[in-house]
């Protein structure tokens, strides 16, 4: 997580700009704020370029009068005025991923036409980073990667899971403050379109990824005559009913979906790994391995746990599943678990960020949708999945934080539809380990006629400028400079 010093300005929003974050048509028209820009500071690996500031947002936009708090927004202008269309807006995924500083990162590998047509925006979504940031006050165990993810223990049992997500549920009650209990989804819509509002922009274009497909989903569903070309990329299932459950659930998916490609990966390098010949070899090798370190595990110190189970395994391949980068240091890791070399050095996130994080994950997935309390039908819900899908283990339908939360949602979920501009393009990966395809097919269902999808034969989370591949990429970028979209849904190859 990137730690940006800045000086900026703050600035106060005006009582329209909260009408505006309610959907009021009256404030569409009212006077722009003034922003100033100063330097974000020397943090390393920021473009010299970027410039930050800070805006003032309600706490909540139902009551203006209630406070506010602090976003961070940072920019790096168009490269040619001349040329300059608006506002390209990056919203980070997550949730609970920091975003002011991915217009540094952005501008190393947009193509040169968009960096002439775009200033590059990106932004910390509130209680994350640099905006108003959340923390549960969470014990250093409690960070666990292998429990922010509820993996069941070695035989399946889930009471540890539902004892640790009531303890998180209780320290965030105590420790989250009036910033947790105002995270949501639409509210990150409206601090979206005071961002829009206070850069004076009519209409905003965007690129969503992940998470951020979802929250820009609920923002061109919210303020549909406000989008100007929407890029959702590694999508979300929008399902109201669920929300973040079905996220959550779709790793089983997802990771059945990918895990051949690494399987294949290793194969071909078997003289190195030893993992297995073919595919299904290296399948078995790793349902083996950790079942063998669910129950035999190997010290680790530094790591957190300080030991290589069943589930640091597990999580150390969905990890390495989202990039073929990481595809070295999986078999690595299983290499050594085999007994063929020592343990790799640990990393562990630092705790200060893994609070932030947590924290404001939790908020929004707790405060978008109600979940369901009963142990009961969590392990029933484990039970079959453990079956279906051994990779994962259970974990993605696995009791969390949300069945014990302390707060009902404040609105309902919203539901994406096909009203609106017919502007919307989704970039889809067909291997995703996370947001895996048969869940984007459902954003494209849920958009209508407001979409077209292309959907890119490749592996891995995140796909535009990430996978090499030419037709999406050149698709993408023709949308975002010219507007046009393809005539109908396309499958690059």
């Amino acid at each position: 997580m990137n730690r940006i010093a800045s000086a900026a300005a703050v600035i106060s929003l005006s009582t329209a700009l909260v009408a505006a974050g309610t959907g009021a048509p009256a404030a569409a028209h009212a006077a722009r704020a003034a922003v100033t820009w100063t330097s974000c500071g020397d943090a390393a690996g920021l473009d010299p370029r970027q410039e930050c500031t800070t805006l003032q947002v309600p706490l909540s936009y139902g009551k203006p009068g209630g406070g506010t708090l602090s976003l961070a927004a940072s920019r790096i202008r168009t490269a040619r005025p001349g040329l300059r269309r608006g506002v390209l807006l990056l919203i980070p995924g997550g949730p609970g991923s920091a975003g002011l500083s991915r217009p540094s990162a952005m501008v190393k590998r947009l193509p040169s036409a968009v960096l002439d047509r775009y200033d590059l925006v990106g932004f910390d979504p509130r209680g994350v980073g640099r905006s108003s940031p959340v923390s549960c006050g969470l014990a250093h165990e409690d960070l666990a990667p292998t429990l922010l993810k509820p993996y069941p223990s070695a035989d399946g049992d889930i009471t540890q899971n539902a004892a640790w997500s009531r303890r998180i549920a209780d320290a965030c009650a105590r420790n989250g403050g009036p910033v947790l209990r105002s995270i949501s989804t639409r509210n990150e819509a409206r601090d979206i379109d005071a961002i829009r509002r206070a850069l004076g922009e009519k209409r905003l274009s965007y690129w969503g990824v992940s998470y951020g497909t979802y929250a820009g989903a609920v923002y061109a569903t919210m303020f549909p005559g406000r989008t100007d070309r929407v890029i959702l990329d590694s999508n979300d299932d929008p399902d109201p009913n669920k929300v973040a459950r079905v996220w959550l659930a779709n790793y089983s998916v997802g990771v059945d979906d990918r895990f051949p490609d690494f399987a294949a990966w290793a194969a071909e390098r078997d003289d190195e790994f030893g993992l297995g010949t073919d595919a299904d070899a290296v399948r078995r090798t790793f349902l083996d391995l950790a079942g063998r370190l669910d129950h035999e595990p190997i010290a680790w110190p530094g790591n957190n746990p300080p030991r290589l189970d069943g589930a640091v395994l597990r999580e150390t391949m969905l990890n390495a599943l989202y990039s073929d980068t990481g595809f070295p240091a999986l078999a690595g890791l299983m290499r050594a678990a085999l007994g063929s070399g020592p343990l790799p050095a640990p990393s562990t996130p630092p705790d200060e960020a893994m609070q932030n994080a947590a924290a404001s994950a939790a908020a929004t997935l707790c405060g978008d949708v109600e979940w369901p309390s009963s142990l009961d039908l969590h392990r029933r819900l484990v039970a079959a999945d453990r079956e279906a899908h051994p990779l994962t283990a259970g974990m993605p339908v696995n009791i969390g934080p949300c069945a014990y939360w302390p707060y009902r949602p404040v609105e309902a979920p919203v539901r994406v539809t096909a009203k609106g501009p017919s502007n919307v393009l989704l970039v889809q990966n067909l291997r995703d380990p996370a947001t895996p395809y048969s869940g984007a097919l459902r954003m494209r269902e849920a958009f209508g006629s407001r979409a077209r999808m292309v959907a890119v034969d490749s592996g891995g989370h995140g796909s535009y400028l990430v996978n090499g591949n030419a037709c999406g990429d050149d698709t993408v970028t023709a949308f975002l400079v010219t507007g046009k979209r393809p005539a109908r849904d396309t499958v690059c190859r």
